[in-house]
């Protein structure tokens, strides 16, 4: 691998940026997470669960929050099985689905939260009459764009819940 122009080998894993990396870690995250999963939602989720995985990013929805919160705490455990671990700035939970605009509102919370995933930031929509969950998805260079001034926009990794 070149750092500053020089040569360093490396003796474990795969220089960051080399074409191998994604591969690999595609390959290790596929025995680590994607095989889990599965297992896990079969022994533990007590309603839906949808897992979308794009390299290392990942969303999980799931039907219940028990789950959400069970999924998130048992995902920790597996991964520093491995030495890995979930971003704290990029990991959380929020509430997402047909019903989260009313459920906040009568918390008093405001607006469901949205997220980025892929580029996309991924936000509820309310439409009268509508009987699907509305979701829009708008690019998240156009969205910053339109940001105000100061608000920072971040990547996320969410668990969302529409119980």
């Amino acid at each position: 691998m070149l750092e500053d122009g020089r040569l360093i080998e490396t003796t474990e894993g795969t220089p960051q940026g080399s074409v191998a990396s994604p591969l690999l870690a595609n390959v290790y995250l596929h025995y680590v997470y994607d095989l889990w999963v599965e297992q896990w939602r079969t022994r533990h989720a007590k309603g839906d669960m949808i897992v979308v995985r794009y390299a290392d990013d990942t969303i999980v929805g799931f039907q219940h929050r028990q789950d959400a919160e069970r999924f998130q705490i048992d995902l920790k455990e597996r991964l520093a099985k491995f030495a890995l671990s979930l971003h704290p700035e990029k990991t959380r939970l929020i509430e997402f689905g047909r019903y989260a605009a009313g459920r906040r509102a009568e918390r008093g919370q405001g607006k469901p939260e949205t997220f980025d995933f892929l580029g996309f930031t991924h936000l509820l929509q309310h439409q009268e009459g509508r009987r699907r969950l509305p979701t829009r998805a708008q690019d998240t260079e156009k969205a910053a764009e339109s940001q105000a001034p100061g608000d920072q926009g971040d990547t996320t990794t969410a668990q969302a819940y529409a119980d």
